[in-house]
């Protein structure tokens, strides 16, 4: 996983536009590597809120997942074992339900 500045700095101000939209300056984008339309999460910190570009917030998920699996002392080849009966229980729970059901209903017919 990429390590990230954690220093807290003021940067600018910014205005809120006519539909509700902020504009970030250029030299931020670029230094965050942010293009037209990259996604950001929205937190509220008391009165204030905090901007977070989604991918920063998928590698931090990424971050806790790996630390809770790891002081769990789980590998990737255990995770990947349980896959078949995951998927297995996902199926079940989701399809054949209706398989179950429509069957019915054309048993009914």
């Amino acid at each position: 996983m990429a390590t990230h500045n954690t220093t807290l700095e003021y940067l600018t101000t910014t205005k809120i536009g006519e539909k509700g939209q902020l504009t970030v300056p250029k030299q931020f984008r670029q230094d965050l590597g942010l293009g037209t339309g990259a996604p950001f999460a929205v937190l509220r910190l008391g009165d204030g809120l905090i901007l977070l570009p989604e991918q920063r917030r998928f590698e931090h998920l990424c971050q806790k997942v790996s630390s809770i699996l790891t002081a769990a002392g789980l590998t990737p080849k255990d995770l990947l074992a349980t896959l078949p009966e995951s998927r297995r229980r996902v199926y079940v729970r989701h399809y054949e339900s209706r398989t179950l059901r429509a069957r019915r209903s054309q048993r009914e017919k």
